[in-house]
């Protein structure tokens, strides 16, 4: 069996799960509501304070589809009970980030500003700390939508490998290049 799908997910307290006939999943928790369509084939059972995925043979299709469900019903319980956050932060003179409820403005080196209308399934918070490099918070229940998100930001400025500038994710490694060699001979 998938080493993934074979696990058992174990519902934390306040959290209710909800399997329809024809393979819809809801998750309802102290955060909110998520819900996921399930291929027909894979079986989702709630048993006592767990959820098991179960597929019907073998197959590669069957095998794949078993992990992934699997993985999706996890992060929709993680997200209902914990949620998920991810922290972006700009690197360059003169990045700035700001936003008026949900709408985010970021200035990275274009001649104009770029706005952007966040979802209201998202929260956002930015913060410019003196001397540091701006950072931007996402936060919400929904994995898919938060990564999706910050992709799209990070998408804006690229983080360039010879100075590093660009938006990134707090933590995050760049490999960076030499530039030119100083004289020749």
């Amino acid at each position: 069996m998938s080493r993934i799908g074979k696990k058992p997910i174990n519902l934390p307290g306040g959290v209710t799960v909800d399997v329809s006939a024809h393979g819809t999943v809801t998750v309802k928790g102290p955060k909110g509501t998520l819900t996921q369509d399930v291929n027909p084939d894979i079986q989702v059972k709630v048993e006592g304070n767990e959820i098991v995925v179960t597929r019907p043979t073998e197959s590669k299709r069957h095998k794949s589809l078993h992990g992934l469900y699997r993985s999706l019903i996890n992060n929709m319980v993680l997200g209902v009970s914990e949620g998920y956050k991810k922290d972006l932060e700009l690197v360059g003179v003169g990045y700035k980030a700001s936003n008026q409820g949900q709408i985010l403005e970021l200035s990275l080196g274009y001649s104009h500003s770029i706005f952007m209308v966040m979802p209201n399934e998202i929260s956002i918070k930015t913060e410019t700390p003196k001397g540091k490099n701006p950072f931007i918070t996402l936060e919400g229940i929904d994995k898919e939508l938060i990564g999706q998100v910050a992709a799209k930001i990070k998408s804006l400025r690229k983080v360039e490998p010879y100075k590093g500038k660009g938006v990134r994710f707090v933590g995050e490694q760049v490999r960076r290049k030499a530039g030119k060699t100083a004289g020749k001979k």
